[in-house]
C-alpha cells in the first residue's frame, strides 16, 4: 500500500475532556491548573489495600472431605477402620508379591497393612494387605471415649453386626434431626430484600482484598436471608480470615430492610472490639450501634434495652446480657454469634429458641464437636473460609520448659522491633507475682495486667491501654482468647501450656500473626514434670497444626483425643465407640438424605471384575454364588494392563494414597473432569495407566446412575448385577475380547447408557 493511501487516526481534540473512572491511593497537585486533588483516604484515614495475590486451584478445595485421613499424619499403631472388616490397628505401608501368572512374575502391590485381633490365643494376629487403590474403605478411629477400642477379627460376625444396629439407631435420630429442621423450614421466615445501591457501596468500602472463600461464604449467607425461611448457617474459618466481614455485611443487609440485628458474643474485651469495628464500618450511614456488657453502668444499659424495645437501636453487640428476659427487640430479623462454643447450656437453648424465629449466622474458628457434626451430616449450612489472607505467615511455634532467659529474649526481641506481647498466665491469685517478675525481667518495660475478676472500668482502662500501644506488655488471663485482633502484637508466651485444651491454644496462639510480620508463640511447660499422654498429644497437635487454616483440623484432631460420645448423649456412644465416629459420620448422612428423599450416596463403590485389565480390588466377589460349588473363578491372564497411579507418575506413597481416595469420593462427571485436569496440572501428562483409570472411574459413575453394583466380563460376555438380580449379556460383543482395554471399557459404558 502507497504511503498516501495509509488513512492516519484523527488527532484527538483535547478541548473536549475524556472522563475515566479509577482509584486514586493519594492525592496530587497540579500548579499549572491550580488544582488540587484530595482522596477520601487522606480525609478519614482508611486506605483499601487490594494486591494482585495467586488463587488457590478451585478444583482442590472442591475435592477435599473434612473427615479425609492426612496418611502423612497417620503413625503405625493408631487404630483405624475398614468398611467390610472393622477396627484394626494400622502397621504402615508396604508391598505385598503377588502371586505368579496373575500380574506377571515378581509383581508386588503397593497395600495399607491392618492387623486384626487373633481367632484363638498364642496365634499370631492376622493382617490384612488393603491395595491403596481402596485407602477410601479405610478411615482413622475416633470413638466414643478414651478407652482403647477391641480389635475385630477378620471373618468373624461381631463388625457385621456391630454395623447393622448402628445403621438402625442413626435412622431414628436422623429423623429426630430433620423434624428440628422440618419446623424451622416450615416457619415463614422474613425474606430479606436483593442488594440494595447502598449495600454495593458499603461493600466497596471495605478495606482489604476478599478471599475467594470469603466472598463464596457472603453470597452463602445473602442467599440465606433472602430466602422465605429463618437461616441457621454455620461460618467457620481461620482466626483472622475475615469472618466477621461476613457478619458485618449480612448485619447492614438486615438493617436496610429496617431489622434489627443482635450480636453475640462471650466476653466484654470482644464485645468492645466488635462494637468498634461495626461503627467504624458503619460510621458513614444512618444505622445506630450500641454495646451492651459489664463495660456499661447499669444506667447505660436500661438505656441500651429500653432503645432496643422502641426499635431505635438497630445494631447491639453483647454477651449473654443480650440473651436474658428483660432484653426484648421490635423487630429482630437477625442473631450474629461468635465462637457459639464459648456460652453455657442454658444460654444455648435461648439461642435454640431464637433460631426457630429469626435468621441465625454463627461465626467460629474451631467449632466444636456438636456445632461440626450438624454441619458434617447435613442437618445445618456450612460455609468455610480456608484461603488466608494476603501476606499472611504462619506463626512460629517453639515448646519450651520455663526458662526466665527464654521469656525474656522473647520479649526483648519483639520490642526492638517495634512491636507487643502477650504474657498468658490463666490464675489471677498469683498473676501480680508474675507481673513483679517479668519487671524485674525485663526492666523498664510497660506493663498492663488484665484479668475477668477486675472492676469493667479498670479493665477497659487496661484494654485500651495496650490497643492504643501505650503498653509493651499485657499479662492476662484468657480474656483475650477470643476475637482480639491488635495487628501490632506478634509475640504470646503462654505460662503452663499444658492446663490448655486443643482448641483454646490454638486460639490463643491466633492472637498473634493477624497481619504481614512473623509472629511467635511460645509454650512454656512446667520443668521435671512428666506431662499425661492427652496433654502430650495437644502440645504436639498445636505445633504440628502451625499454618493458616487449619482450623477444622485442629476441631477434627480435638474430637480424636476427647471422643465423640458427648456429642449425641448416651444412646449414640455405644454404636459411636463400635463403629467408630468417621463411618457412623457415613451412615448418618445415609439416613438424612434417604429421609428426605435424596438419593443417598453409596458407601461401598461398584464392583470391577474384568478379565482384561486389572482394578485392584479386596471386595468380596459378588458372582460367587452364581458359580457351581468348587468352581474356581475366571482365571486373569498375565501382563495385563493396569489402572493406577503408578509410582514413576506419582512418586510419593501419600501422595498416591490421598490421589485414590479422592478418586473413590467422585460421585458426578464434573467432579472427575475437574480432578483429571488438576492431576495433570500436578504430575504432567499422565500415561495410559492413568487414562484407563479415569475410564473406569467414569464406567462406575455410569453404572452407579443404573443402580448397577457390580460388573465382571468373561470374554465377550458382560455379567451385570443390578437392583439384587444378575443378568448375564453375550452374543452382542462378539469382538470385545479383540479390542484394546479402553475400547471395552468404553463398549460396556455404550452398553450400561443403554439400559
Amino acid at each position: 500500500m502507497a504511503p498516501e493511501q495509509v488513512q492516519k487516526a484523527p488527532a484527538p481534540d483535547l478541548a473536549i475532556p475524556h472522563l475515566h473512572v479509577g482509584a486514586l491511593s493519594r492525592g496530587f497537585l497540579w500548579a499549572a491548573a491550580r488544582l488540587v486533588v484530595v482522596t477520601d483516604a487522606e480525609i478519614f484515614g482508611r486506605y483499601k489495600v487490594q494486591r494482585p495475590r495467586r488463587l488457590r486451584s478451585p478444583h482442590a478445595a472442591a475435592t477435599r472431605s473434612l473427615l479425609d485421613i492426612d496418611f502423612a499424619q497417620l503413625e503405625a499403631g493408631d487404630y483405624v477402620v475398614h468398611l467390610q472388616h472393622g477396627i484394626g490397628r494400622y502397621q504402615g505401608l508396604g508391598f505385598l508379591p503377588t502371586a505368579a501368572g496373575e500380574r506377571g512374575p515378581g509383581s508386588t502391590q503397593e497395600c495399607l497393612i491392618i492387623e486384626y485381633a487373633a481367632r484363638d490365643i498364642g496365634q499370631p494376629p492376622p493382617k490384612l494387605y488393603v491395595p491403596i487403590t481402596e485407602a477410601h474403605l479405610v478411615s482413622k478411629y475416633v470413638g466414643a471415649g478414651k478407652a482403647r477400642p477391641p480389635l475385630n477379627t477378620l471373618g468373624g460376625t461381631r463388625w457385621a453386626k456391630a454395623k447393622a444396629e448402628a445403621t438402625e439407631a442413626v435412622r431414628d435420630l436422623a429423623a429426630e434431626l430433620l423434624s428440628v429442621q422440618a419446623a424451622r423450614a416450615a416457619q415463614p421466615g422474613f425474606a430479606f430484600p436483593a442488594d440494595a445501591p447502598w449495600q454495593r457501596e458499603f461493600e466497596s468500602a471495605f478495606l482489604y482484598e476478599e478471599t475467594p472463600d470469603q466472598l463464596r461464604a457472603i453470597t452463602e449467607a445473602k442467599r440465606d436471608l433472602e430466602a422465605p425461611k429463618p437461616m441457621d448457617r454455620l461460618i467457620c474459618g481461620d482466626v483472622g480470615f475475615g469472618k466477621t466481614e461476613v457478619a458485618i455485611r449480612a448485619a447492614f443487609k438486615a438493617v436496610l430492610a429496617g431489622k434489627q440485628v443482635a450480636v453475640l458474643v462471650p466476653t466484654t474485651v470482644l464485645a468492645q472490639q466488635h462494637y468498634n469495628t461495626f461503627r467504624e464500618r458503619t460510621a458513614d450511614y444512618p444505622v445506630r450501634v450500641e454495646l451492651l456488657s459489664r463495660f456499661r453502668t447499669r444506667r447505660q444499659q436500661d438505656q441500651v434495652v429500653a432503645a432496643l424495645a422502641a426499635g431505635a437501636v438497630d445494631i447491639v453487640v453483647g454477651t449473654h446480657r443480650l440473651l436474658q428476659a428483660d432484653v426484648t427487640f421490635k423487630d429482630l430479623g437477625l442473631v450474629v454469634v461468635d465462637e457459639e462454643q464459648r456460652f453455657g447450656v442454658t444460654h444455648k437453648e435461648r439461642l435454640k429458641q431464637m433460631r426457630a424465629l429469626v435468621d441465625v449466622l454463627t461465626l467460629t474458628a474451631t467449632p466444636i464437636p456438636r456445632t461440626l457434626y450438624l454441619a458434617l451430616t447435613g442437618a445445618r449450612d456450612l460455609s468455610t473460609i480456608e484461603t488466608p489472607p494476603q501476606d499472611r505467615l504462619p506463626v512460629e511455634t517453639l515448646i519450651s520448659p520455663y526458662d526466665e532467659r527464654l521469656i525474656r529474649d522473647a520479649i526483648q526481641r519483639e520490642l526492638q522491633r517495634g512491636g507487643q506481647v502477650f504474657f498468658l498466665h490463666n490464675r489471677v491469685f498469683d498473676i501480680e507475682a508474675v507481673a513483679d517478675k517479668l519487671r524485674r525481667l525485663v526492666p523498664g518495660v510497660r506493663l498492663a495486667v488484665g484479668h475477668g475478676q477486675m472492676p469493667a472500668d479498670d479493665l477497659e482502662e487496661v484494654m485500651t491501654l495496650f490497643v492504643n500501644g501505650d503498653a509493651d506488655v499485657l499479662l492476662s488471663t484468657t480474656i483475650i482468647e477470643s476475637g482480639i485482633d491488635i495487628p501490632n502484637a506478634n509475640t504470646i508466651i503462654i505460662d503452663r501450656a499444658d492446663r490448655f485444651g486443643l482448641s483454646d491454644l490454638y486460639q490463643l496462639r491466633g492472637r498473634v500473626g493477624r497481619y504481614k510480620h512473623q509472629a511467635y508463640a511460645y509454650l512454656l511447660l512446667p520443668r521435671h514434670a512428666g506431662l499425661l499422654l492427652e496433654a502430650r498429644k495437644r502440645i504436639s497437635a498445636i505445633k504440628q497444626f502451625s499454618t493458616p487454616g487449619s482450623g477444622f483440623k485442629i476441631a477434627m484432631r480435638d474430637l480424636e483425643l476427647r471422643g465423640a460420645g458427648n456429642l449425641l448423649g448416651k444412646e449414640q456412644s455405644g454404636h459411636i465407640t463400635a463403629v467408630g465416629f468417621a463411618l457412623y459420620c457415613q451412615l448418618l448422612e445415609q439416613s438424612v438424605k434417604s429421609l428426605k428423599g435424596e438419593t443417598p450416596r453409596p458407601i461401598a463403590p461398584v464392583i470391577l471384575r474384568l478379565d482384561f485389565l486389572e482394578v485392584g480390588t479386596s471386595e468380596p466377589d459378588p458372582f460367587t454364588h452364581r458359580r457351581r460349588a468348587g468352581q474356581p473363578p475366571p482365571p486373569v491372564a498375565a501382563g495385563l494392563p493396569k489402572a493406577a497411579f503408578p509410582s514413576s507418575y506419582v512418586p510419593e506413597a501419600q501422595h498416591r494414597v490421598e490421589l485414590y481416595r479422592r478418586l473413590a469420593q467422585i460421585r458426578d462427571r464434573t467432579t472427575l473432569e475437574t480432578f483429571q485436569r488438576e492431576v495433570r496440572d500436578r504430575f504432567g501428562s499422565p500415561p495410559s495407566a492413568v487414562e484407563l483409570l479415569f475410564q473406569v472411574t467414569a464406567l462406575k459413575l455410569v453404572a452407579a446412575e443404573r443402580n448397577v453394583t457390580a460388573i465382571e466380563t468373561r470374554e465377550d460376555k458382560v455379567l451385570l448385577e443390578r437392583n439384587g438380580d444378575y443378568v448375564t449379556i453375550g452374543d452382542r460383543f462378539p469382538r470385545l475380547t479383540k479390542r484394546t482395554a479402553a475400547a471395552r471399557l468404553n463398549e460396556i459404558r455404550r452398553l450400561l447408557l443403554s439400559l
